[in-house]
């Protein structure tokens, strides 16, 4: 038996998810965008800012912007690219490394405190569902053009 997955399901099975960890992090005045682009330099190493425009689905001035908050809050810098002076990269900074780790802790912390409401067949089959999950986020990342490091 052939078994088709409900796209419409999983995409609101996982919406419920995002926005469940939205609400799990702790309150950090960051904004998503600057947490998913901070997330992005630190899973994908520096990049260009046309790079984590284009990777964020935002416009190259409103990543410029957001990349100019980051730096005056101690998140992100830029700097000149080794190979060509004339690039500029934008870099996680330990400051930025430190946020995510916090956001990242609150967010597992409440998922645990969730999961032990859960049947240990519910988690056995959460658990099942990891590798595919993270391979369906994989096929979105993989951009052999990328400027990232």
């Amino acid at each position: 038996m052939t078994e088709i997955l409900d796209s419409a399901a999983l995409a609101n099975g996982l919406e419920r998810i995002v926005s469940l960890l939205r609400r799990s992090a702790p309150d950090e005045h960051v904004s998503l965008s600057a947490a998913a682009t901070l997330r992005t330099l630190d899973t994908s190493g520096p990049c260009r800012i046309s790079e984590l425009a284009a990777r964020e689905g935002v416009t190259q001035p409103a990543m410029t912007q957001l990349v100019s908050r980051l730096e005056h809050d101690g998140y992100a810098e830029r700097r000149s690219w080794e190979a060509d002076a004339r690039v500029v990269m934008v870099h996680l900074t330990a400051t930025g490394a430190e946020l995510l780790r916090r956001r990242h802790d609150a967010r597992a912390r409440r998922l645990a405190e969730l999961a032990e409401r859960l049947s240990a067949e519910d988690r056995a089959a959460l658990a099942a569902a990891l590798p595919a999950l993270d391979r369906l986020v994989t096929t979105q990342h993989d951009n052999p053009g990328s400027t990232c490091a």
